[in-house]
């Protein structure tokens, strides 16, 4: 008896017909004929009935049928499990993340996962939300970390995606600022607050609206490097607006160089999470790495 043996009869049971069996499995029908005879003789038993109107399984043929395909599925789970094997041992996702997620937090669960699989390459970019999803709509990218609040879900039917997190507006200030001293900071209190901002999308529309609340902002500069602004605060020159979790495990914020103190009576709650296509096959990889990702989120809880 052999394994092919087994495939062959699934195959004809399953289209009741050796000719599209044939096909099915890109084999000549005389091949599948004389399997069949084979092991029917080997069994001591007729497999099928074969008639013009096809091949039918006889009644004693039925539970050994059975069997066969048990075995037959039991094969495919090894066989897809070896392949999922080899393409998180040598395989590639590409990923883009917002920076307010492009952080401690997402460097660690990178870190992880190389630790496991050494060899695995991860191509990471850096982008703003709508940029973000331009890829993933154009299929350059697995999936993206991205600010879901700046996603039009109604315009993107192709698109899934989950919330990992909330995230809540801080305001930095530098160690040596007056307002280093604060449990929290209003609206009323920064006006006229020499200000760095990232320069991005839902950013400056939070920007626009808290003026035109509150009053003008004097912004020394806007930037979408965050390393750039945290350094800008740490030196004294502005305060600046990043989120709490941008802030974990920062070294500007646990060497105390920035202070980061919630802001009051101003919405800065953000939703953060990953998005991909449906037209694009989700890896086993990327399920993986986002595994590895939610464990470190609820490190954070």
């Amino acid at each position: 008896m052999h394994l092919e043996q087994l495939k062959y009869i699934v195959e004809v049971t399953k289209t009741r017909s050796i000719s599209i069996a044939a096909k099915n499995l890109h084999v000549s029908q005389s091949t599948i004929s004389k399997a069949i005879t084979n092991l029917e003789q080997e069994l001591g038993i007729n497999l099928f009935t074969r008639s013009r109107l096809g091949a039918i399984p006889t009644a004693e043929g039925k539970n050994i049928i059975k069997k066969a395909y048990e075995i037959v599925v039991k094969i495919h789970e090894i066989q897809e499990e070896a392949q999922a094997q080899t393409s998180l041992i040598n395989g590639e996702i590409s990923l883009s993340a917002s920076p307010s997620l492009f952080t401690p937090l997402l460097l660690k669960s990178l870190s992880n996962f190389k630790k496991d699989y050494p060899n695995f390459r991860i191509v990471m970019t850096e982008k703003k939300s709508p940029n973000i999803i331009e890829d993933v709509l154009q299929g350059k990218i697995d999936m993206g970390l991205a600010l879901i609040d700046e996603i039009n879900w109604n315009s993107h039917e192709e698109l899934v995606f989950e919330t990992l997190l909330e995230g809540e507006i801080m305001v930095c200030v530098n160690k040596h600022s007056p307002l280093a001293f604060s449990d929290y900071l209003t609206p009323q209190e920064l006006i006229n607050e020499t200000v760095v901002m990232y320069d991005g999308g839902i950013w400056k529309d939070s920007i626009s609206v808290f003026m035109n609340r509150f009053g003008s902002l004097n912004i020394l500069f806007t930037s979408n490097n965050t390393e750039v602004i945290k350094k800008a605060v740490s030196e004294g020159l502005a305060i600046s607006f990043l989120m709490d979790i941008a802030l974990k495990d920062d070294h500007y914020v646990k060497s105390g160089e920035i202070i980061p103190i919630p802001l009051m009576n101003f919405e800065s709650n953000r939703s953060f999470g990953w998005v991909r296509s449906k037209k694009k096959h989700f890896s086993l990889a990327a399920r993986e790495f986002l595994k590895y990702l939610k464990l470190q989120i609820s490190k954070l809880e």
